[in-house]
């Protein structure tokens, strides 16, 4: 290769680096190992990594993923498959798609889904533009107990798109009601809220949604899955486009992601979703078959006129999620979110029973909620992270400055008794001292 070239040697490739700038000996490397001996060399590095004990949450969970869901996503069918723009040769992929939109449209109780979006942020911005196309209105509201990430998300998407996003705050004495009731204009298009809420309250949208309504504004809700299991769907709450994040349904949290975005929304909306929906038909046998439709064609040539440019899918997330939902089936899916929430109920009555613990929000939750600690929350979880391997949640004064004794549990089914009591002896323990650290 270096003759074809005509290079003397492979250093010679790197001559336009000044000389300076070179190592000018060979890196300082071990002997090459084989492959079992790599192995072996790595496994022994993995085992030094204490995995502590989690409680974080605030948007991605830790729940127990059956090993056929990663069987399924491994196959090469599915693994490798691209965008399934011919129906007849991508029938297996589009039928997967078709079943996520199916179980997502039942779950949330909506009348149709589309393929997934990127994630949650993005699925609840893209329900944002949606509501200024149907509406013919620029305003969307947001209050402040969504999720500050989303709220980020939706920032830089309607800065883009010149619409006005206006962020309500807490203001103490009203009901989030009241709030959104007092900011309705003429000129609002959506409201968005999320329902459990970012510190794991539940709200009630089917009030919110009739006040929404009455100002001819469309209700967007961002809701975690696993909790329709036992909560009214947003479908039967007055809810006009559902959307959130699918990480929960069989993707593990792998750093942050990837994950998947849902949207569902009611029928009158159906020509306005972002994406790709799938539909089934037959061919001229009268065989059952799955294609693409309902495309606007300005997805991908006008693009200028789209109502948005969103043209992929999360589709082995979706996948993920879809296996993940039929092996659980509905009475597993039921079981699951019941564990979840009794488990959190459990922990929340051990703690709030040490001494300076207490709820900071007196709503229902499922399988979170925040806790004010006696003294500085960040440094009691340092505390406990240090003395017990235990991550008790996440720090809410790093987003909600007036929080700064605030801490976000999650608990679901992986976590068990002895799990929870071990959480609450370190929370109490380190209350003790107030977090300060030796």
């Amino acid at each position: 290769m270096l003759n074809e070239i005509g290079v003397s040697s492979a250093e010679e490739l790197f001559d336009v680096i000044p000389r300076e700038l070179q190592l000018g000996r060979p890196l300082n490397l071990p002997q090459a190992l084989s492959e079992q001996e790599l192995l072996t060399h790595m496994n022994a590095l993995a085992e030094k990594n204490k995995r502590p004990l989690s409680f974080l949450g605030a948007g991605a969970y830790e729940h127990h993923i059956p090993s056929v869901v990663n069987h399924i996503l491994m196959r090469s069918e599915f693994y490798t498959s691209y965008t399934p723009y011919q129906a007849e040769i991508s029938q297996g992929m589009l039928q997967c798609i078709f079943e996520y939109q199916t179980m997502i449209a039942q779950i949330t109780g909506m009348d149709v889904s589309n393929a997934s979006l990127y994630d949650g942020a993005t699925a609840t911005s893209e329900a944002a533009f949606m509501a200024v196309n149907v509406t013919r209105r620029n305003k969307v509201l947001v209050p402040w107990n969504v999720h500050p990430q989303t709220r980020q998300v939706l920032r830089t998407y309607c800065n883009a798109a010149g619409i006005t996003l206006i962020e309500l705050e807490n203001q103490d004495g009203l009901s989030l009601q009241e709030i959104i009731e007092q900011s309705l204009d003429h000129d609002t298009a959506g409201v968005i809220l999320q329902n459990p809420d970012f510190f794991g309250c539940i709200e009630d949208l089917q009030g919110i949604a009739d006040i929404v309504h009455n100002n001819k504004s469309l209700l967007i809700a961002s809701v975690e899955p696993i909790s329709l299991a036992l909560l009214k769907p947003p479908g039967q709450s007055g809810v006009d486009i559902a959307v959130g994040d699918g990480q929960s349904l069989g993707n593990p949290l792998s750093f942050g992601g990837p994950s998947l975005g849902f949207m569902a929304v009611k029928e009158n909306l159906l020509r306005r979703m972002p994406g790709r929906i799938v539909g089934q038909t037959k061919d001229q046998d009268g065989r059952r078959g799955f294609v693409l439709t309902l495309q606007a064609r300005e997805q991908h040539i006008r693009r200028q006129k789209a109502m948005s440019n969103i043209c992929s899918n999360q589709a082995l997330n979706a996948l993920a999620a879809t296996v993940y939902l039929a092996t659980l089936g509905k009475e597993g899916f039921v079981e699951l979110a019941t564990l979840c929430m009794n488990k959190a109920h459990y922990a929340k009555d051990l703690i709030c029973a040490i001494p300076g613990f207490e709820l900071a929000f007196d709503s229902p939750f499922f399988c979170e909620f925040a806790i004010k600690c006696p003294g500085n929350a960040e440094n009691i979880a340092q505390q406990v992270l240090q003395d017990a391997q235990i991550l008790p949640g996440y720090y809410l004064g790093q987003e909600y400055p007036e929080l700064s004794n605030g801490l976000l549990i999650a608990v679901t089914e992986t976590k068990t008794r002895q799990d929870i009591e071990l959480l609450a002896d370190a929370l109490a323990k380190a209350a003790v001292t107030g977090g300060d650290l030796a």
